[in-house]
């Protein structure tokens, strides 16, 4: 019961009992006492009513102090969750097993079947959005389940020398590290160690994203993979058109080699890369290729001399260009995508010579050195899904390289001219899975090399949070 409702009775109880009380009493001493005892009660009433009055204003106090805290408590929570919203965490990686045949070296003609197991890579992506228009990206990827080794320049060396360290079986790489200003969808700026947008792997890298069980041999086999510079580059939409243009670091001509032609002069291999020659990215595409279909064109220029450790060996200029050119189709069960690549590299004799009189580098690898060079890749695949309760899609694949296109005296060797043809499946039990096998064909263009065969099982994995 309310105590105000209480208090109020007991008012109205002392009161029409004083009144009967003084119609009883005709004694005017009797009624003084009577009076003076219903005042005294009346004090006492009033005191309990201020008491109670008190003891309510200290709990609406308390009430409010409570809703205060919990409004806090509520804030820094709804803040909290803000903060980590603009957190973003990715990931993807792969493992495989290849069954290839070997030959030992590049006059063997006889080869040796070998079984090989590698955890490929682990890739883990790291973003924080700190406003509207400014964000970051971090990519530490993880090869072979090591942390590889570091290649350093000792100038101090008599006649200078490179010096290998190793620390274990892998590689743990800084694929990107970018901050990224976009303040509208058409326009963007991003700095840092960012990715070329050369080559379909640049975009295509994760395991859901290619067909075959690893990444097209035939782009491996001419430029660095997943491509990553310290640069500068603009980027944005605009319709259904995007575009990039980039200044970046440039390749270093010491490490090119006649079997993978540029893609050994990636500087990643370096504790510091050197920067002074810069060269230029550029990437127009129409439509977007990792959600669905599109075409698009690639274009790579620099100068490959000036950031030699040993500059001394050369003199002249080693200008490399590359063009990409590069088409997806992919729509209902249907996947149809190719690549077709073409450089050029200036002054290749030259290079090649000044490479093989630089202590530290083995000769073996500079026998020759294309002037140009060409790749392709096309895979098509069929999702079954379209028909059957069954998530998987068959694929054949064709990767070819030619690294020694053409050389600027002699005749190129075909040794390198290499196609692989292969034909597969991927499984994804569920989105974030894929689970590949493929089988094929090794072909050299040279006729007394007998063709091989390939099989290979993979696992891959992706997902955000």
């Amino acid at each position: 019961m309310n105590p105000k409702l209480t208090l109020l009775s007991v008012s109205v109880a002392s009161v029409l009992s004083l009144m009967t009380q003084a119609q009883a009493a005709t004694d005017p001493e009797s009624l003084a006492k009577a009076i003076a005892k219903q005042e005294a009660e009346i004090v006492l009433l009033k005191q309990q009513l201020a008491s109670l009055a008190a003891e309510q204003q200290k709990q609406q106090q308390k009430s409010i102090a409570v809703a205060k805290q919990v409004d806090h408590v509520s804030n820094n929570i709804d803040k909290a969750d803000a903060r980590f919203s603009q957190f973003s965490f990715k990931s993807y990686g792969t493992a495989v097993y290849t069954s290839d045949e070997y030959f030992d070296n590049v006059q063997d003609t006889s080869a040796e079947r070998r079984n090989r197991t590698d955890l490929e890579r682990i890739v883990t992506e790291f973003g924080y959005q700190f406003s509207d228009d400014w964000s970051m990206e971090v990519e530490i990827e993880y090869e072979h389940g090591g942390t590889g080794s570091a290649l350093e320049y000792d100038g101090f060396d008599e006649f200078g020398e490179f010096e290998s360290e190793m620390e274990a079986g892998g590689e743990v790489v800084v694929e990107k590290a970018e901050i990224r200003y976009r303040p509208s969808k058409a326009f963007g700026v991003k700095f840092g160690n960012i990715h070329l947008p050369i080559g379909l792997t640049s975009i295509l890298h994760k395991p859901n994203q290619y067909l075959t069980v690893q990444r097209h041999k035939s782009e491996a086999a001419m430029m660095p993979t997943v491509w990553n510079e310290n640069g500068i580059g603009i980027y944005g939409e605009i319709s259904d058109f995007h575009y990039q243009a980039q200044i970046v670091s440039g390749l270093n001509s010491e490490y090119f080699r006649t079997y993978d032609w540029v893609a050994s002069g990636h500087q990643k291999r370096f504790e510091e890369v050197n920067t002074d020659d810069l060269a230029f990215a550029g990437r127009l595409d129409y439509g977007n290729f990792k959600t669905g279909s599109a075409v698009g064109v690639a274009y790579y220029y620099g100068n490959t001399s000036g950031n030699r450790h040993k500059s001394n060996k050369l003199d002249v200029d080693g200008a490399l260009s590359i063009v990409s050119v590069a088409g997806a189709f992919v729509e209902g069960p249907w996947i149809l995508r190719g690549q077709y690549l073409y450089g050029t590299l200036d002054n290749a004799d030259a290079i090649t010579l000044a490479n093989k009189t630089t202590p530290g580098l083995q000769p073996g690898n500079f026998a020759q050195l294309g002037s140009e060079s060409q790749s392709f890749f096309v895979e098509a695949g069929v999702k079954l899904d379209e028909w059957f309760d069954l998530p998987m899609t068959v694929f054949a694949n064709v990767d070819y390289s030619n690294p020694l296109m053409a050389v600027e005296t002699g005749t190129a060797t075909k040794r390198y001219e290499n196609t692989w043809s292969s034909v597969g499946i991927n499984y994804s039990p569920i989105p974030e899975i894929v689970i590949k096998a493929e089988g094929g064909v090794h072909q050299v263009a040279v006729a007394s090399i007998p063709d091989t065969h390939f099989f290979a099982l993979g696992v891959g994995y992706q997902f955000s949070l």
